[in-house]
C-alpha cells in the first residue's frame, strides 16, 4: 500500500462531502454492476467493504435482510449515515472496517461480499489477502468493482492516482478467487481499466 491505513482514511475524510458528485460515469457504471450482480436475497447479510458513502450499500439494502457497511474514513461513513436515514433504511450498519480486518464478530453470518473502487489502494500481496479474508466469511458470492488492468494501461491517459492507487491486472484478482476456491463467473469490462468481478464458491470452509 502506498499510502497508510490513517493517510487514506484521512484524505477520504477531507473530500467525504463532494465525494459523489465527483465520481466518473466509469464509477457509476462499475457500481450499478456491482449491485446487480450483487442480487441479495431477502434474508441475506451482505458486507460491504470500503463501503464510503453507501453507493453499494444503500442500494442493496432494499434487497437484504441486512447490510454491514465497513470503511476506514468516518467522514465518509457519516455521509452514508445521513442517506440511510434519509431514505429511511435502519438494516444498513456503518462501522470501522478494514479489508483485512473487517470488524466482525466471529459468529456473523455473511452471505454475499460487494466492493466498488477501493481494493485498489492495497499492493497485490494485500489483496489476496484481502480476498482471502472475504472468502473467510463464508459468503457464497463476492462481487468486485475496481480499477483493474485487462492489458498495460496507456501511461498517458491512466484511470487511476500512481501516486495513491496500485491495481491489479485482472488476471491476478481472478487468480486469487480461484485459488480461495470461487469460480468466477463473470468479467465486465467497463473500461480498459475497469472491470466487475464475479465470484461464487465452489469448495466449502473446512468444518
Amino acid at each position: 500500500m502506498k499510502k497508510t491505513v490513517a493517510e487514506h482514511a484521512e484524505r477520504f475524510s477531507e473530500k467525504a462531502a463532494a465525494y459523489d458528485d465527483s465520481k466518473s460515469d466509469e464509477y457509476h457504471a462499475c457500481a450499478s454492476l456491482v449491485i446487480e450482480h450483487a442480487a441479495p436475497e431477502a434474508d441475506d447479510v451482505v458486507l460491504d467493504l470500503g463501503a464510503g458513502t453507501g453507493a453499494i450499500a444503500l442500494e442493496v439494502a432494499e434487497g437484504a435482510e441486512r447490510v454491514l457497511a465497513r470503511d476506514i474514513s468516518e467522514g465518509m461513513m457519516e455521509e452514508g449515515r445521513k442517506k440511510a436515514a434519509d431514505r429511511g433504511l435502519d438494516d444498513v450498519e456503518f462501522a470501522y472496517g478494514e479489508f483485512r480486518d473487517p470488524g466482525l464478530d466471529p459468529d456473523q453470518r455473511v452471505d454475499v461480499v460487494t466492493s466498488n473502487f477501493a481494493l485498489h489502494h492495497l499492493a497485490d500481496d494485500e489483496k489476496r489477502e484481502a480476498i482471502g479474508v472475504m472468502a473467510g466469511t463464508g459468503a457464497r458470492r463476492i462481487v468486485l468493482g475496481d480499477v483493474a488492468f485487462f492489458e498495460d494501461p496507456d501511461p498517458d491517459a491512466p484511470f487511476y492516482s500512481p501516486e495513491v492507487d496500485d491495481p491489479a491486472t485482472v488476471g491476478t484478482l481472478v487468480e486469487a478467487f480461484t485459488d480461495e476456491g470461487f469460480a468466477v463467473t463473470a468479467v465486465e469490462r467497463v473500461h480498459d481499466q475497469v472491470a466487475v468481478i464475479v465470484a461464487e464458491r465452489i469448495r466449502e470452509l473446512p468444518a
